[in-house]
């Protein structure tokens, strides 16, 4: 081996990198996770949620409103360089958000007057928790969420329609096969209610039956068995009975509702409220194999009231949910005294690109560049330009060389950057009135007369995308 070049630096130099637990990425992968962004915007408008954004960093009077949480040992506190030189005591003012739902609260609250309800919004901006640093787990992500909320009241028939958002999205990205699963929170409760579990004993148990699926049976059975529960086993093994209950398809759905027999009045009133959700889903359209029930669902957040779901990839169980949320009561019961009731999920789609991506299910991007201008010389650089503009003009993306360089340093430079067409004018071309195209793609050149270059490039460029090849 040669000697190899030590790199050294320059004293006062700052290295560059950045902290740990954040996605930055090369412009070509920023495009396929923007085209995702895109893909999901397009399905929440197409089913009629409207957009908010709301600061990245909220009060922190605001933001706290529960103490002991989870995710609330997680918040990044924000303070300028002046306060802290003041030094103040207590918690600073501002803290960044670690969710979108406790500022759709706030906002949903302060904005109760002059919004109106049914309040259908979606929500794509980044979050910040203080995650312990680890492959795959990130302290600043995307989430991409909808929510409905009512005033007053919200008819269980929007629980139906969540599901059939979800299956839109996942649909149109085109990730492989997934199911939504899901589960109610009343009908749980209600079982637990005929076992003896009752009031406040209820939430650390459904805790408990949310993690069968990462801990195991024998697990979570030593678990309620244990210290701070003490379950009978014949409770345990009810329990762990009604949370193995899943459908393989919508008449074993209702036929696995009909078959867990009579029950308390809660458990009842779930039980209708998943029936309900089950024909609607049939009205909908949502395929049968998309969905089933999944009665170990219960998700750990204590607020969540009625239905909640759980999406996953069939062939990637590892991944986990890829979407999740549900049905709750009173969404902004800390800050007015209107009850407002809703149903929403989320998608983390920064921790889902990621996994796709290890995954091989995602791809790195063409260029949202559809075309580049080659220069050979000075004197063609007017009509680079010109040329450069009647294409945008026509719907084309479009980057113009600026500087003359040789052919085959601008087809390289195309190439790497992901570019598929490139447009060459040489003195022979602009003799006959037309242009030679390179579809880098293909691996194809023509010629075109400069009148019919935008049209020819619109149709390949379409002609592509119909043939799954590419998003352009």
């Amino acid at each position: 081996m040669g000697d190899c070049p030590v790199e050294t630096a320059t004293p006062g130099m700052i290295k560059p990198r950045t902290p740990t637990g954040v996605m930055e990425l090369l412009p070509r992968d920023q495009i396929a996770f923007q085209r995702m962004l895109d893909t999901i915007r397009r399905i929440f408008e197409g089913f009629g949620f409207l957009p908010i954004e709301t600061p990245v960093f909220e009060l922190s009077e605001v933001l706290l409103t529960k103490s002991g949480g989870e995710t609330e040992r997680q918040v990044y506190f924000a303070q300028s360089t002046g306060t802290l030189e003041k030094a103040e005591a207590g918690l600073p003012e501002l803290a960044l958000r670690f969710d979108l739902t406790v500022p759709l609260a706030r906002y949903v609250a302060e904005h109760e007057h002059e919004l109106a309800f049914p309040f259908r919004r979606y929500q794509m901006q980044r979050v910040y928790r203080g995650e312990r640093a680890q492959r795959g787990r990130f302290r600043e992500f995307y989430q991409c969420d909808i929510d409905v909320i009512g005033k007053d009241a919200l008819s269980p028939r929007h629980d139906a329609e969540i599901p059939a958002v979800i299956h839109a999205v996942f649909d149109a990205l085109d990730i492989g096969d997934f199911t939504i699963q899901f589960n109610h929170r009343k009908l749980l409760r209600g079982w637990f209610e005929g076992q003896g579990i009752a009031g406040d004993a209820q939430l650390p148990v459904l805790r408990e039956i949310d993690k069968l699926d990462k801990r195991g049976e024998d697990a979570v059975r030593a678990t309620l068995a244990g210290e701070g529960f003490g379950l009978s086993d014949t409770v345990i093994d009810q329990l762990l009975a009604f949370s193995r209950v899943r459908s393989t398809g919508h008449d074993d759905a209702l036929a696995k509702l009909e078959a867990l027999g009579q029950g308390t009045a809660l458990f009842e009133e779930g039980r209708d409220e998943l029936r309900e959700v089950l024909h609607r889903l049939k009205a909908l359209g949502v395929p049968e194999s998309r969905y089933a029930i999944n009665l170990s669902i219960a998700r750990g957040l204590d607020y969540y009231t009625g239905i909640v779901y759980e999406t996953t990839l069939d062939a990637h169980p590892g991944i986990g949910s890829i979407c999740s949320g549900g049905r709750y009561d009173n969404l902004a019961s800390h800050y007015t005294r209107s009850k407002l009731p809703g149903v929403g999920i989320s998608i983390g789609l920064t921790r889902l690109f990621w996994q796709l991506r290890e995954a091989g299910l995602v791809a790195t991007a063409d260029s949202s560049v559809d075309v580049l201008v080659t220069l050979f010389d000075d004197a063609g650089l007017d009509h680079a330009l010109g040329l450069s503009q009647q294409l945008r003009a026509a719907g084309l993306n479009v980057e113009t060389q600026l500087e003359p360089r040789k052919l085959g340093k601008q087809m390289q430079y195309a190439d790497r950057a992901g570019i598929r067409f490139v447009v060459i004018r040489g003195d022979d071309e602009a003799g006959r009135g037309v242009v030679a195209v390179k579809d880098l793609r293909r691996g194809e050149q023509f010629e075109v007369a400069d009148a019919d270059l935008a049209r020819t490039l619109l149709v390949e460029r379409e002609q592509w995308r119909a043939l799954g090849q590419g998003a352009g």
